[in-house]
């Protein structure tokens, strides 16, 4: 389990009451500005209504606020619980479903699920001829989890302009300063990708600096590789650009992941010992014996209405009360929230995939550890 799914699994487990917050904090127009400025009192109004302390209400207020530096769309988590911020997750681009302002005995950790379907680590590298900037980040948060400066030799970094017979070797020694420099940061990128597995390698920047980073990379990290063609520490570089042409490279990974675990579960259709279910109940009994290892669920077919148990202990869902053996009933919830609970405290993965990529006739499918038993 990832430290980001141990910490879910962890939550999951505490009591309630929770108070469970997703909004657009966008403020591209003058309307959405005055929304924004409203916006802490309408959701505290609404929590206050479904019974939330005074402790939680003034953590909340205090949380939903607009993100500095991150260009719109843009949308806001928060889970809150004790008067603590358990959660606070900036999620870039507009918001995947609708809102969410609850107070509830569960977390419902589904809007970060929906809004960013998959995690995973990934690099982004701004590099010029003098050092670079290198950020490793997660395809479901918004901020940097890690920032790098690389610094390196600055002293005849540029090549001499007059003529002469000393003129190429400047040159040449100029070109071994960016060389070095550029080394330098090819050797962090590839240290970071291999402590923190990443996916995708983003590098942007001086041209002449991409290209010599490019060279130096490891076959593992070239593998990986996108070049996005902007000199990002140029002034006057637009970021809010970059960061768009960043998502859409995030997207692109997200897209290729999500296509090779459907093809997987199309490859267990109609055999005799599939290792994947579909349907709601196959799937909670995989999830009742800790079967799951990928839970999919397509939401927009998932019967809004329909609701599951979930249990404060194994097997931690069920769908009638007579299956809660070794659990207390905390309450009826949401399907696809308890579902993804479920899916995390038994070491799943949660994956919300797009309108109609699932079998026709199925709205959640597993792909299991092991076989399931065979039909009668």
């Amino acid at each position: 389990m990832t430290s980001r799914f141990h910490r879910y699994a962890e939550l999951f487990k505490s009591k309630g009451p929770w108070c469970t917050v997703y909004t657009d904090i966008s403020t591209g127009t003058v309307d959405s500005l005055h929304a924004i400025d409203v916006l802490p009192e309408n959701i505290c109004r609404q929590l206050e209504q479904q019974g939330a302390s005074k402790a939680d209400l003034a953590a909340v207020e205090k949380a939903v606020r607009p993100a500095a530096g991150v260009p719109d769309p843009v949308c806001r988590y928060v889970l809150v619980r004790d008067g603590s911020v358990e959660i606070d997750e900036v999620l870039p681009g507009p918001p995947a479903g609708r809102g969410v302002v609850r107070v509830e005995d569960v977390p419902d950790l589904t809007p970060l699920f929906r809004h960013r379907p998959d995690d995973f680590p990934y690099v982004v590298a701004e590099v010029g001829r003098d050092g670079g900037e290198i950020r490793l980040q997660y395809a479901s948060r918004g901020r940097a989890q890690e920032e790098q400066q690389i610094e390196g030799e600055t002293e005849h970094l540029k090549k001499f302009p007059g003529g002469g017979w000393s003129q190429g070797r400047w040159q040449r020694h100029t070109e071994d300063v960016w060389r070095r420099n550029t080394e330098q940061v090819a050797e962090q990128i590839d240290k970071v990708v291999a402590d923190s597995g990443a996916q995708l390698v983003v590098l942007a920047g001086d041209l002449r600096a991409r290209g010599l980073v490019e060279e130096q990379l490891s076959k593992a990290s070239r593998a990986m590789l996108s070049v996005v063609d902007a000199n990002t520490r140029a002034e006057g570089s637009k970021s809010a650009d970059f960061d768009h042409q960043v998502e859409e490279r995030v997207a692109e990974v997200i897209a290729h992941r999500q296509h090779a675990l459907l093809e997987r579960l199309a490859e267990q259709q109609g055999r005799p010992d599939p290792s994947a279910v579909s349907g709601v109940e196959p799937v909670v009994s995989a999830l009742q014996q800790a079967q799951v290892e990928t839970l999919l669920l397509d939401d927009t077919h998932l019967d809004h209405e329909l609701q599951l148990l979930a249990l404060d202990a194994e097997p931690w869902i069920a769908v009638q009360e007579s299956e809660a053996v070794g659990g207390v009933v905390l309450g009826p919830v949401a399907a696809d929230a308890a579902l993804v609970r479920a899916a995390v405290l038994t070491d799943g993965r949660p994956v919300f995939v797009p309108p109609g990529a699932l079998p026709t006739g199925t709205d959640v499918a597993a792909l299991l550890r092991w076989g399931a038993a065979p039909t009668a």
